[in-house]
């Protein structure tokens, strides 16, 4: 009786044991950050995205001197006697909207950087994906992760337990 629980043991212990090997087998991985930084086109809209930022910032630093300008102005004015209580209120107002302005610019200059990132490198991103997938399946592979961020970057569609997670979970 003890040689036939050894026996058994030793054969699950086979099983399970080639069971991880052929699951490990079917698992890849790649190092996305480094194969970003070896393509020509992300090189290139990097470029692209840093002189629009540039340009965007430098827009946004004269803005922001013109309304320093006019709040030094605003100030000898004040120090001087030269305004009424009513309008160093409008004075204040105008400047008050003037600063919203430059606050609403700088959210829209990220947003805009954002929005160029996202078109220049989505299709350098797309064919990345689209090689790693080919690659994947040339390979037998149904899953790649991403070694620089161990981010899924593949998955074989059978294997998706999404809807059976979402089902035991009730939702």
């Amino acid at each position: 009786m003890n040689t036939l629980i050894k026996y058994t043991l030793v054969l699950a212990l086979c099983a399970t044991t080639t069971v991880f090997a052929t699951a490990q087998s079917n698992i890849g991985y790649v190092n996305s950050v480094a194969l970003l930084q070896e393509i020509p086109e992300v090189k290139q809209a990097d470029a692209n995205l840093k002189d629009l930022q540039t340009q965007l910032e430098k827009k946004g630093q004269s803005m922001v001197e013109e309304f320093q300008k006019k709040y030094q102005e605003l100030q000898v004015k004040e120090q001087n006697g030269e305004l009424s209580p009513k309008m160093l209120e409008e004075e204040g107002a105008r400047l008050q909207e003037e600063q919203t302005k430059i606050q609403q610019y700088e959210q829209d200059m990220q947003k805009q950087l954002a929005e160029k990132q996202q078109t220049l490198l989505q299709p350098i991103l797309d064919r990345v994906n689209a090689q790693i997938a080919e690659v994947a399946k040339e390979e037998g592979m149904n899953f790649i992760l991403d070694s620089s961020n161990q981010v899924l970057l593949y998955a074989d569609e059978t294997k998706d337990v999404t809807e059976k997670v979402r089902a035991k979970l009730g939702l």
